[in-house]
């Protein structure tokens, strides 16, 4: 494993004791988990996703991904939270925020179905123009309002575009095994589909086909990500010294000493999607029955300017989290300017990533000396291993932080309350009674 976790500018807010204490309660919160006797053990498969066992639908996805990519000059993925995040943060990780723009010979990739905005699939419809597109739709259940709108409006067009037939060859579905509306259409229309486990919430999906199928046809080296996933999970079967469990140690060590909101920061744009997906992660899991870190998210140093004075200088209830890696795929070093107006030259020859990280270094010092503890998690390289570690690591620390917090870190019953006033506001058939009620509060 070559993630690393430092907690050196956290130390000073810790007791070393209860830190201790904690450390053990992380243990035995891995090992409920592995043992299935917590609270959501019917929503554990993500800790074997990345055993090697299902080899026959890693080669069907590999087989569609080819296809997608010399039949289609774009690929529009629709879905919602954890069934969009994980790929685009997979996506501009592995290769750029700026991927579309990018000259390349592997399809556009628009995601699509994650809101209700008209601009903004507009604007995908404009993007694709004449050009020859598929689509792979991710749902469970296929009614979720705001994927199931769009994939109405993309599957339209493609069947304007190709015909009932040809568009169906171009419409990929990823969703429930047996049941559900999206289940059934694809098996009346004929669409190839994929699987979302039983026993794998979304947003721990990115190991399955939902984030696996829009990384390949992006050609990423999707056994690659899950070796890298699989060394963390591996090396949990000893958890001594498993930066997942220090994570989960640390983080409710801190919460419990009266922190309440966790910052996700990182220094490289193609780390934003990151930080959304692990929003994400850690809000849905934990967020309930009045506990849990509120997780937000900032990329640096362009949020120094913006958020970093409430960091700095704000209400002291504030923790870091600083996602580092090590070496970047530009060498590119800073010129020397013979006029020297910016007074700069004193930089001329340094490498920018070196610059880069000095700039990490010094504003992880200044928060904790602010008064603001900050953990950092380092990865060499921005490759499919360092982002499989990452999502294991990840999710590892929040089924076991979860699990120590006494909350079932797999279930997300909050999230139905707008969906219900959603669909009363929207007329859908059996809501009348919520949504007069709900009119009379407009």
């Amino acid at each position: 494993m070559n993630l690393s976790l430092n907690i050196r500018n956290a130390e000073p807010f810790l007791d070393a004791g209860k830190l201790s204490a904690l450390r053990g309660g992380a243990d035995t919160a891995l090992e409920t988990l592995k043992n299935g006797t917590g609270k959501g053990n019917d929503f554990l498969g993500w800790l074997h996703l990345a055993d090697g066992g299902n080899q026959e639908e890693l080669t069907r996805i590999e087989a569609a991904a080819k296809c997608i990519r010399e039949t289609s000059a774009a690929l529009v993925v629709i879905g919602i939270g954890g069934s969009y995040l994980g790929a685009k943060a997979g996506l501009e990780f592995l290769r750029s925020p700026n991927y579309n723009a990018l000259p390349k010979n592997t399809p556009d990739i628009y995601f699509a179905g994650n809101g209700l905005s008209a601009d903004s699939t507009g604007e995908i419809i404009a993007m694709l123009g004449d050009r020859d597109f598929s689509v792979n739709v991710i749902s469970k259940s296929g009614t979720t309002t705001e994927p199931a709108v769009a994939f109405r409006i993309f599957r339209e067009l493609l069947e304007k575009k190709y015909g009932a037939e040809g568009a169906a060859k171009r419409i990929y579905a990823t969703t429930d095994k047996a049941k559900g509306a999206l289940k059934t259409l694809a098996d009346k229309k004929g669409y190839e589909t994929f699987v979302v486990p039983d026993d794998v919430g979304g947003r721990y999906s990115v190991l399955t086909p939902v984030g696996l199928l829009p990384l390949a046809a992006a050609g990423i080296d999707i056994r690659a990500l899950l070796r890298g996933a699989a060394e963390v999970f591996d090396a949990a079967k000893d958890p001594a010294g498993h930066p997942s469990l220090l994570y989960a140690a640390v983080r409710n060590e801190l919460y419990r000493a009266g922190k309440k909101i966790e910052i996700f920061a990182s220094f490289e744009p193609g780390l934003q999607y990151l930080g959304e997906w692990w929003k994400q992660l850690f809000g849905e899991s934990e967020g309930k029955e009045g506990k849990g870190l509120c997780p937000a998210s900032v990329n640096f140093t362009a949020d120094l300017h913006s958020m970093g004075q409430y960091i700095q200088q704000g209400d002291r209830l504030l923790l870091e989290t600083i996602v580092k890696v090590e070496h970047s795929r530009s060498p590119m070093e800073i010129p020397y300017d013979s006029e020297n107006g910016d007074g700069l030259n004193f930089l001329a020859g340094k490498s920018l990533t070196w610059a880069n990280h000095v700039a990490l270094a010094a504003t992880a010092m200044a928060h904790m000396d602010g008064g603001v503890p900050n953990l950092l998690i380092s990865v060499p390289d921005r490759n499919e291993t360092s982002f499989g570690e990452l999502v294991a690591f990840f999710e590892l620390a929040c089924g076991v932080s979860g699990t120590m917090l006494d909350v079932n870190p797999f279930d997300q019953p909050g999230v139905e309350a707008y969906k219900k006033n959603m669909y009363a506001l929207l007329g859908k058939p059996g809501y009348e009674q919520q949504k007069a009620e709900l009119e009379k509060r407009l």
